[in-house]
């Protein structure tokens, strides 16, 4: 650049030559500072502005022009086109003697022009100064580019450290919920510190099973069937709102288990809550899986070990007592087995779960066994009999059973003679007709002694000396005159009480007696006979339960 002496004239000009070359130094020290954009343009029009009398008209910086923050920013927005330049030199712009675009490319830098206008054509010392400042924007606006994308990357990664540990967190604090089998209340209250919100969980009909954190409902709200069975399938891919709550579900299989719902009334949960629903998901179908599994094996094994003490194999009964210690069943208690039997064996749909609710209903007893047309339940109570029975009834929805309590047992090796008991006290009442009920073998009288008889055979020659002729008379012609003389005796000879029992009209319980008495022979006025007859009549009663095999009508 000339440098001009001697004169006033030449001093002038070289001090504002190097004025402007102070300010043209300033402005880059200035904008080796600066990254933001707007700040560098700023700066630049000042620049531009105290080279003389020109302005600048805009940035065209990556496509778009970014307005000028001082001096003429809207004439300049008046007066320039929508696009900017296509190449660095001079351009048209309305209302302008003159317009410059100057390149602000550099190397990893931004692609744009500074344009800079002027009343007239500035000299050619101060295009040369507009280019350096073109220069040194441009390099600015790349030096300021690539910090902002450092600092920006910076910022990503420690915003990613800060999610994995947050993450790791969630991972470390829910596996030991699982590992320690803190069970459904652990999980919540977890998930309740992890995430600072009140959590919930639900078994799959809507039911709550835990809750951590404040503002539990009382009464907790029940959930509309459809409503909740749309809810599970639109939770089947992930977490998902569910008015003041986001819900994800826990599935075994295909299936819904369970619901895990975070309490979010505002809706700002963000992705940190929602890794920590989704991780406490997982947990909590692995805990009902694991629950599910243990529920299995005890079911398992409370069934073998049943199995086992009423079959009579000392072999398969040994070690019942540990066995019933290792769950939690005190098997030194007084028990009764009880026999619960369908009397019209191909209805065992639903039969065992049936039986299984009215004994935990009554508190008969929680070791159950399905067999294959009954159930054995070991009593540890005298349980309402009657009550238990009308439950399982109406459970069934009017299906019948029957019911035979075998006497108490104090040892283990007295639980087969307590089923067996049972057994005969169920036959006894398919033998003796009637409707179906319940029988308790201590209270069966003459037939309870009669059936532990070891010797039968004088038994049945007692039979056939008193009742020989109505059994052969019975055999031929498909009678029922046996039957009819057991329940006639057995009810102190009532018309009305015998012809109940029997499901017949008084009219055919004179006949069938009047043919008893023609057969055999006997006076049934007779007391002595009498006697004689009902005991014979016991006897063939209990004679045909004994002939029977267990489970068979």
């Amino acid at each position: 650049m000339p440098v001009t002496g001697g004169g006033p004239g030449g001093g002038s000009a070289a001090r504002k030559e190097s004025a402007a070359l102070r300010g043209l130094l300033r402005m880059v020290t200035l904008l080796t500072r600066q990254d933001d954009p707007d700040a560098i343009s700023q700066i630049v029009a000042s620049a531009v502005q105290s080279l003389g009398r020109a302005w600048i008209e805009g940035i065209f910086l990556d496509g778009r022009w970014q307005d000028s923050p001082a001096g003429r920013a809207e004439d300049a927005r008046a007066g320039r086109p929508a696009t900017g330049p296509d190449r660095a030199g001079a351009v048209q712009l309305p209302g302008r003697p003159w317009a410059w675009a100057y390149s602000l490319s550099s190397p990893h830098g931004p692609s744009g022009y500074l344009v800079v206008g002027a009343a007239a054509e500035p000299a050619h010392e101060q295009k040369l100064l507009l280019g350096m400042v073109a220069q040194q924007a441009g390099a600015a606006l790349a030096s300021g580019r690539r910090q902002r994308r450092e600092r920006e990357q910076a910022a990503a990664l420690r915003a990613a450290r800060q999610e994995l540990r947050r993450s790791r967190e969630i991972h470390d604090r829910l596996t030991g919920v699982a590992l320690g089998s803190e069970g459904e209340a652990g999980l919540a209250r977890a998930v309740y510190e992890l995430t600072g919100r009140a959590a919930a969980i639900e078994d799959r009909f809507g039911n709550l099973r835990a809750w951590a954190g404040p503002g539990r409902p009382d009464p907790y709200p029940r959930c509309d069937p459809d409503r909740r069975a749309r809810l599970l399938d639109r939770a089947g891919a992930g977490p998902v709102r569910d008015g003041a709550r986001l819900v994800s579900v826990a599935r075994l299989g295909e299936a819904p288990a369970g619901v895990l719902a975070l309490q979010d009334p505002d809706g700002t949960a963000a992705d940190a809550e929602r890794v920590a629903l989704e991780h406490a998901t997982t947990v909590l179908a692995a805990e009902m899986a694991r629950r599910q599994s243990l529920a299995e094996i005890d079911a398992r094994t409370r069934l073998s070990l049943v199995v086992d003490l009423v079959a009579g194999d000392r072999g398969r009964a040994a070690g019942a007592l540990s066995r019933a210690q290792a769950l939690g069943y005190d098997l030194g208690r007084p028990h009764r087995v009880v026999l619960v039997a369908l009397d019209r064996p191909g209805d065992e749909a639903g039969f065992f779960d049936a039986v299984s609710r009215a004994a935990g209903v009554v508190r008969a007893g929680s070791m159950l066994a399905p067999r294959l047309h009954d159930v054995v339940v070991l009593a540890d109570t005298e349980a309402p009999w009657e009550q238990f029975r009308a439950y399982i009834v109406s459970e069934l929805r009017g299906r019948s059973c029957r019911i035979g309590v075998g006497g108490p047992c104090r040892e283990l090796d007295e639980f087969p003679r307590s089923c067996r008991e049972a057994e005969l006290a169920v036959r006894m009442q398919r033998t003796l007709g009637g409707p179906d009920q319940v029988t308790v073998f201590d209270d069966l009288g003459v037939y309870q002694v009669l059936a532990t008889a070891s010797d039968t055979s004088a038994m049945e020659r007692f039979v056939n000396q008193w009742l020989g002729p109505l059994i052969d008379y019975d055999a031929l012609r498909g009678g029922q005159l046996v039957l009819t003389l057991s329940e006639y005796l057995g009810r102190g000879g009532s018309y009305d009480a015998s012809a109940r029992a029997l499901s017949v009209h008084r009219s055919t319980l004179k006949y069938r007696l009047r043919r008893i008495r023609e057969v055999s022979g006997y006076d049934l006025s007779n007391p002595a006979t009498q006697f004689s007859l009902q005991l014979a009549t016991s006897a063939w009663s209990t004679l045909q339960a004994l002939r029977q095999q267990p489970g068979t009508r």
